[in-house]
């Protein structure tokens, strides 16, 4: 297609939106976003979604009340859920039932997730009648489970059906479904029993049942209850585009596809990484700062108490540095380093603990490498600190109580730095909830009492 015919193309939906919902004309305020959208500057509904987020929540509203009801509803599933939720609690009623009716039933369903529950039952019983019983259906799941991210809109066949009986059900149920990468077979009780790619079916010799193509296969699919996390490791480790979601009695009920297993990835990512440091985990630049600040003060509190702990070290030691004061000049040093050498241990435990299922066994081999590093790295770094701090001071002594400290300290901020997160593993919380807070008070306290213990030993 030309890209005449494309841009006459976008006028054209232009004029289809305006009929079906008001006339954009210039009095309405979000005429030129409109236009925006559909002459092709963002004609993507993510790029859609990027531009309609940066508006007044005026516009936003403006917008999905004049965009056609299929791409208001392809741009809000893009968004995130803060914008999702602003935008459909401030739309007419009318409007927003008309949008939701055209997102696939996980996506609607993920919107009014998170709606107050009066709105959402509004908005449920103004939705056709199987629609609004498919998304209750999903909504009943925990949102952080295979079930409750997975998508209903998919091809199941009859493992009675021949190749070319299956073929024609595709072609009359395609359309309304989201994704078609696999059929999934079913038996006569609705127990999924195999899955075949649409290529496959289609290299099928004409005539072929469905149940013969099954007999070699080995089925992989997850419970309803799976954690999401996981189900996100699965769709990864074995290259699927989709996995089945089944109940306990292995009746079909879904899939979850890789689209989602990407926004779970990048969601855990995001959570660690806030995680390490004490922010809120589901935490953005959209947050309320009074809620941003209601999550990050009790971890700088945590984070005042342990450092309290590196400073009563060092006042231990008050006399020590007066009579010497080039040991206050080389304390950071030893606790900088050490500090490094931990978060790099962190780093890699919690991407393993992240990419992989928690295995108690590898987990401690993974410590004990950790400690090998340390203890190697340390090595060569104290022995390049400890010819510079002779250079400098001419103090033989002091060098090698330097490089002694940062050797031990570098190998106690890998051991800890590797252990943090599987601690917190076995007792139950998040491997990365404020790792790096707990580390830093190891490395600090424990670096400071062993340069300046060895040095008020062997030099003053």
């Amino acid at each position: 297609m030309t890209d005449t015919k494309k841009q006459h193309n976008k006028q054209d939906k232009v004029g289809k939106a305006s009929e079906e919902n008001k006339v954009v004309t210039p009095q309405n305020n979000c005429r030129d976003e409109v236009n925006s959208i559909y002459t092709g500057e963002f004609a993507h509904p993510a790029d859609a979604a990027d531009h309609i987020e940066n508006l007044s929540i005026e516009k936003q509203v403006c917008m999905m009340e004049h965009l056609s009801s299929e791409d208001a509803a392809e741009a809000l599933a893009e968004m995130e859920e803060r914008a999702q939720t602003d935008i459909i609690e401030n739309l007419d009623v009318d409007v927003a039932v008309r949008i939701l009716s055209e997102m696939s039933p996980d996506d609607a369903t993920d919107v009014l997730d998170e709606l107050d529950e009066e709105h959402r039952d509004v908005l449920l019983e103004r939705l056709e009648a199987d629609d609004a019983e498919e998304i209750r259906n999903l909504l009943a799941f925990d949102p952080d489970t295979a079930g409750g991210i997975m998508n209903t809109e998919i091809i199941i066949l009859s493992q009675d059906l021949t190749a070319d009986q299956a073929i024609m059900h595709i072609r009359r149920e395609m359309e309304d479904k989201e994704i078609p990468y696999y059929a999934y077979i079913v038996d006569s009780e609705e127990r999924l029993v195999g899955v075949l790619s649409l290529r496959n079916l289609l290299l099928c010799r004409p005539g072929t049942v469905l149940e013969e193509k099954l007999s070699d296969q080995s089925l992989i699919s997850v419970v309803f209850d799976e954690d999401k996390e996981n189900v996100a490791h699965l769709l990864s480790r074995y290259n699927f585009m989709a996995m089945p979601v089944v109940d306990y009695e292995g009746r079909l009920l879904g899939v979850v596809t890789y689209d989602d297993v990407i926004d779970i990835i990048h969601e855990e990512a995001s959570e660690d990484m806030l995680g390490m440091v004490g922010a809120g985990q589901d935490e953005t630049v959209d947050t309320p700062w009074l809620e941003s600040v209601k999550v990050r003060l009790p971890w700088l509190f945590i984070n005042m108490m342990n450092s309290s702990i590196s400073a009563y070290v060092v006042f231990l030691f008050e006399g020590s540095i007066a009579q010497m004061a080039i040991l206050a000049v080389l304390m950071p040093i030893v606790a900088n380093q050490a500090g490094n050498t931990g978060q790099q241990a962190l780093a890699v435990m919690i991407r393993q603990l992240a990419v992989e299922r928690f295995d108690r066994g590898k987990s401690w081999k993974a410590v004990l490498r950790e400690a090998k590093v340390g203890a190697l790295t340390g090595l060569i770094v104290s022995l390049l600190v400890m010819i510079g701090v002779f250079l400098f001071t001419q103090n033989v002594l002091l060098a090698q109580v330097m490089a002694s400290a940062l050797a031990l300290d570098m190998l106690l901020g890998a051991l800890a730095g590797a252990s943090i997160p599987l601690i917190l593993k076995e007792l139950g919380r998040d491997p990365a909830q404020a790792s790096s807070i707990f580390l830093t008070t190891l490395t600090d306290g424990f670096g400071f009492l062993i340069f300046l213990g060895l040095a008020t030993m062997f030099i003053l």
